[in-house]
């Protein structure tokens, strides 16, 4: 990456947060405007949300615009796109964070879930990178980051169809990844992996169980993935893994594989249940109602620090420095 193409400095840029309505979205796109970014367009299916979010940010200083959204909608995703360039003329961040959940054993989950769950968070990123991509090229550099999950790594009971779609998602970022360094494109393309985040998802997810999901403990504070995706605003990296768990995750599948999934067979699915018994709503196939919040309700025992996460920032990666180096060489 050479120094005209280097991100922009968090105070020159426009950011767009697709996904914004609650959780993970919402506390990302208020951090970017904490940090003093000028301009932020957020989007999602969540209208009441998004107006209470730009007031919001609009309280932080930022000049705040919401476009409603639906990411399964292409057309949508691509009005959005035209949208952010006809407001601000570019884009330098792009952050694509919606996922939509079904807990239930693959016998219990139907095909028309397995199906919704994908059009959601696998090709509803993936029309969002399309569109997203030539707006960033035309600013000049930029960063698209997409919000995957430990589970892209790392399968959990009960959970095969998000962890499925988020272990495409993470392959296909990584193709797009190496299309754009072989095209010497100034974009870059993060994939960031929160593990056990305590927003709304869970209270959002549909059960199939008969019982409230829960996160596997121990569980973060949204903070500190919205914290990582501003961070990789400026300083791309290929993966962002956020908690301490999601270190552990990663560790088990690359030493023992087998050996994860016996454990997971037996403390998996006591660890995602709860006492309370599931109240019969969902997102799935609605938006987000309400207003619109950040934490969810395991905020009680979230972890607002995470020592390995932060670490990992000062790691220097081989491998990225030479992709790095590779998007400087012309096109063959």
């Amino acid at each position: 990456m050479t120094q005209a193409n280097r991100p922009r400095p968090l105070s020159e840029q426009v950011v767009v947060v697709l996904g914004a309505s609650s959780g993970i979205g919402r506390a990302t796109a208020i951090e970017f405007a904490r940090r003093g970014v000028p301009r932020i367009v957020v989007a999602s299916r969540g209208e009441e949300a998004l107006a209470t979010l730009v007031d919001q940010l609009t309280g932080h200083g930022a000049e705040a615009v919401s476009v409603p959204t639906d990411i399964s909608d292409d057309a949508a995703v691509d009005a959005l796109a035209a949208a952010v360039e006809a407001r601000f003329g570019r884009a330098d961040t792009w952050v694509t964070v919606p996922g939509v959940s079904v807990y239930g054993s693959v016998r219990d989950t139907t095909m028309a879930e397995f199906r919704r769950v994908t059009e959601v968070n696998y090709l509803g990123h993936v029309a969002a990178a399309k569109a997203a991509v030539p707006v960033l090229e035309r600013g000049g550099a930029g960063v698209l980051v997409g919000i995957g999950s430990v589970e892209s790594h790392r399968a959990l009971p009960l959970h095969a169809a998000y962890s499925a779609s988020k272990a495409a998602l993470r392959l296909f970022y990584d193709s797009l990844r190496m299309e754009l360094a072989e095209a010497a494109s100034p974009v870059s393309v993060s994939t960031v992996l929160p593990a056990g985040i305590a927003t709304p998802f869970f209270e959002h997810s549909r059960s199939k169980t008969g019982a409230m999901p829960k996160p596997p403990p121990p569980v973060y504070a949204p903070e500190l993935v919205a914290e990582a995706v501003v961070r990789t605003a400026v300083h791309p990296r290929r993966e962002v893994p956020v908690g301490d768990a999601a270190f552990g995750f990663l560790t088990g599948q690359k030493v023992s594989p087998a050996l994860t999934d016996a454990v997971l067979s037996v403390v998996g699915p006591r660890a995602q249940a709860t006492d309370r018994p599931d109240d019969g709503t969902d997102i799935l196939d609605t938006p987000t109602p309400g207003p619109g919040r950040v934490r969810g309700a395991y905020a009680d025992q979230a972890l607002t620090t995470s020592p390995l996460s932060r670490a990992a920032w000062a790691v220097p990666r081989p491998g990225e420095l030479l992709l790095r180096a590779r998007r400087r060489l012309p096109r063959r």
